[in-house]
């Protein structure tokens, strides 16, 4: 974690906040420096002279774009998109002779909502997540995926200017209320919707809406517009996610005027309709895992396959990162020379509670490797750690680390001189 070039040092991490990949700590023993300690159990006599000696790390954020329940991409061009006529078809035929009820398909889509929003943005840094929600079922799929959010561990506000009085929804904000979930009146909304809130859940209408949005909705709607304006002056931008339909879209020819809400997540629902052809966002999820064989068969649909138990998969590929435009650094408190550790595994220690000081997240993987003099490597490792607190995984670093290199002492390559010693994390 160090560059050792003389008296007075200091210490350099690079930080990738949200690279999928990326180096983490590399170290390089150099006994000018350390004098090994003996030891009953391990042998460091590995530890020889290199000929410019350096202790260097990278330290890196894990990335968080992409995780287990929606792994599945598929191509959009092999997707069917639905007509609203089709649409409305599909859901009187799930909720008449296929017996599905209201609150069924309601609950199911509001699960993949929710999902899908778990999938890409993490409740460590977009916690804060408002749902405008309209008067039909729309709104109660925003109703139900903001519990759902609570749940994985979010902070959800809603917004539901229009009640209605069926005991649907009048139950589903009960159950919001019994969460102590805060509803907003529109007036009490600032009018930067992207200073209190991470996500704006764009729940307000569906695929049967026709029309121009009347108040408040027409006002709620301009406010996730204006998002796309103060974003130059955000660290973060503002998210919104739409809800089977961007509100204001045609739900066939999508955002007609080409002024209307550009959301960064679209979540098509039992199947994507044809303004999402349109929808040129980073993250288009299909959710609403509910279509029986029969209603795919009328219609001719060509739906993406769920994987495993995900109630959300992806549609398309995702956006690739741009690695240099995360990279951070930080530099650590100077130390000197005599400072130094005479174990470089304490001193190694030392650097890893740096880096915890330092708000990076522990590593979650890590591979060891050594080489000899020529730079040619004698033998590496890779292994998975999980551990529930820093100073577990930490240990079992120390662990891992002396069991592989004293195997690769002592048994391995036993007459090998082993002047370069790495270890990766992430």
């Amino acid at each position: 974690m160090s560059g050792v070039l003389g008296k007075s040092r200091k210490m350099i991490c690079s930080l990738l906040s949200q690279a999928p990949v990326s180096p983490a700590y590399y170290y390089r023993s150099s006994p000018s420096i350390y004098k090994p300690k003996p030891s009953n159990r391990f042998s460091w006599g590995f530890l020889a002279p290199i000929p410019s000696p350096a202790i260097r790390v990278f330290c890196s954020k894990p990335g968080e774009v992409g995780g287990l329940m929606a792994s599945s991409v598929q191509n959009q061009g092999s997707i069917s998109y639905l007509t609203q006529r089709e649409a409305a078809e599909v859901d009187e035929t799930l909720m008449g002779p296929l017996g599905f009820s209201v609150d069924q398909l309601m609950e199911l889509a509001g699960l993949s909502v929710a999902t899908s929003i778990a999938e890409v943005y993490k409740p460590s840094e977009y916690n804060r997540i408002l749902a405008i929600c309209g008067p039909g079922n729309n709104g109660g799929d925003g109703l139900v995926a903001a519990r759902h959010l609570y749940h994985f561990g979010y902070k959800p506000f809603v917004c539901y200017p229009k009640r209605t009085q069926k005991p649907l929804y009048s139950g589903l904000v009960t159950q919001l209320e019994s969460l102590s979930i805060p509803f907003l009146s529109v007036d009490e909304l600032p009018m930067d919707l992207s200073k209190d809130f991470d996500i704006q859940v764009d729940a307000m209408f569906g695929f049967s809406f026709h029309g121009a949005p009347r108040p408040p909705f027409d006002d709620l709607i301009k406010k996730l517009i204006n998002l796309h304006y103060y974003e130059q002056a955000q660290r973060k931008s503002p998210v919104i996610v739409s809800v089977d339909i961007p509100s204001g879209w045609h739900v066939e020819e999508g955002d007609v005027g080409g002024d209307g809400i550009k959301p960064d997540m679209l979540v098509s629902l039992t199947a994507p309709k044809l303004c999402a052809k349109k929808f040129s966002g980073p993250h288009h999820f299909l959710g609403g895992r509910f279509v029986p064989p029969a209603i795919a068969e009328k219609y001719k649909l060509q739906l993406p396959q769920y994987p495993g138990m995900s109630m959300c998969v992806r549609i398309g590929k995702p956006p690739q990162i741009d690695i240099s435009a995360l990279r951070e650094n930080y530099i650590s408190p100077e130390f000197l020379e005599e400072q130094v550790e005479a174990d470089p595994l304490d001193q190694f220690r030392k650097w890893f509670d740096d880096a915890m000081a330092a708000n990076l997240k522990e590593p979650n993987a890590m591979a060891l490797s050594t080489t000899g003099k020529d730079g040619k490597p004698h033998g590496s490792e890779k292994r998975a750690l999980r551990a529930p607190a820093p100073n577990a995984i930490l240990n079992k670093i120390w662990e891992l680390f002396k069991l592989w290199l004293n195997f690769l002492k002592n048994f391995a390559f036993p007459s090998t001189k082993y002047d370069i010693h790495a270890c990766y994390l992430r």
